[in-house]
């Protein structure tokens, strides 16, 4: 939660009493709720596999927040090869698991916040140390969540992305947010 006051949201006229940092998604898209009875398929809080063919861990779209010195947070799935998860889940709890190289997989969260998807976008996922999500890095192009990624934002950007997880496109029909393109 942001340090700083709360916000008026122009949404529904309410002042909110903290400014969220951090949004998180609790399945990869690709998860249905049906794969539950799937004996080949299992969501955990941390990974996901669906029929044993398609392997997601979950990591943080980190962005420096440029005038305020802190950081907002996507919790998000990327997806890895099969070897990649397997290497994942097998150095899980080596304390040298930040040493390994970035394993590239795709974003496998859509993200409410952007008229452009994000579903699919090419990542780098770089393991921290035990007990730490892993960092997901955007491959630079001109999405405008890599260059969220790239550039930071502000708190009015993040006070917008509040207002529209909040109310949504399915929110109030008559919040000028409701009404953005895309």
């Amino acid at each position: 939660m942001s340090k700083e006051q709360g916000y008026v949201c122009r949404c529904c006229g309410e002042h909110h009493a903290e400014l969220p940092l951090a949004y998180g998604m609790e399945a990869p898209a690709y998860w249905s709720d049906e794969l539950a009875a799937d004996p080949l398929s299992a969501l955990e809080q941390e990974l996901c596999t669906i029929k044993s063919e398609s392997f997601f861990i979950r990591g943080l779209i980190e962005i420096p927040v440029v005038d305020t010195g802190e950081t907002f947070v996507w919790n998000v799935w990327t997806s890895l090869s099969k070897d990649n998860f397997a290497r994942t889940v097998e150095r899980w709890d080596d304390p040298a698991r930040e040493s390994q190289p970035p394993y590239f997989g795709w974003l496998s969260s859509e993200l409410p916040a952007y008229a452009e998807p994000t579903l699919n976008l090419k990542t780098n996922l770089h393991t921290r140390p035990v007990g730490h999500r892993p960092l997901i890095e955007l491959e630079p192009t001109g999405h405008p969540l890599a260059v969220e990624q790239r550039e930071g934002i502000t708190r009015a950007r993040v006070r917008e992305i509040a207002e529209l997880l909040l109310h949504g496109r399915a929110g109030q029909p008559d919040c000028p947010l409701s009404r953005r393109p895309g």
